[in-house]
């Protein structure tokens, strides 16, 4: 999404100023909350994926079950 600061100067009027005015313009983007998540792909596969917050609270991503099993050591086996 694009959008734009807006600087003012001045005393608002209700605060006993003579009111405030804009001195600039500036564009700005607004960046969506992305998240690294580790998720279950369609075909069963769990990977990391970065996924906007809005797309987690809305349940479209299907989050990865807890590891239970612990991982074995190379050296000693």
């Amino acid at each position: 999404m694009k959008g734009s600061i807006i600087w003012r100067s001045g005393k608002a009027k209700k605060l006993g100023g003579i009111g405030t005015h804009v001195t600039a313009i500036t564009k700005r983007r607004f960046f969506p909350n992305l998240q690294r998540v580790k998720a279950v792909l369609p075909g069963g596969e769990v990977r990391y994926i970065r996924v906007a917050a809005s797309a987690l609270k809305k349940g479209l991503v299907v989050k990865a079950p807890k590891r239970t099993w612990k991982k074995v050591d190379s050296k000693k086996a």
